[in-house]
């Protein structure tokens, strides 16, 4: 069984395991299904909103894909939920992401 499948499986089981769900966006992204993927982060986020993690992989993809005014969205998001939960690195990182992709 491949990952894509496995981590579905899980998910079939338990929809609101953040791992499992981070993991199968990741996993779609290495494979091509951005659109997917950024499903899964989006059901992710709204399931798990402080999940830091997924604010940052989600905006690297859209910012691959051009959508950078939904990236600056999700950015912004981030760095305000990495904040609260104290997650500085993390702020840093997506901090330094929204001033490239907004000069």
């Amino acid at each position: 069984m491949d990952k894509i499948a496995a981590l579905s499986e899980i998910l079939e089981h338990n929809p609101v395991d953040a791992f499992a769900r981070y993991g199968l966006a990741i996993a779609l992204t290495a494979a091509g299904n951005t659109d997917q993927a950024l499903t899964e982060y989006t059901t992710l986020l709204e399931q798990t909103p402080d999940y830091v993690p997924a604010y940052q992989m989600s905006a690297q993809t859209l910012i691959r894909l051009g959508r950078t005014a939904e990236a600056v969205t999700r950015l912004q998001s981030g760095i305000q939920v990495a904040e609260r939960t104290g997650n500085s690195h993390a702020q840093s990182e997506m901090q330094a992401m929204l001033d490239d992709v907004t000069r």
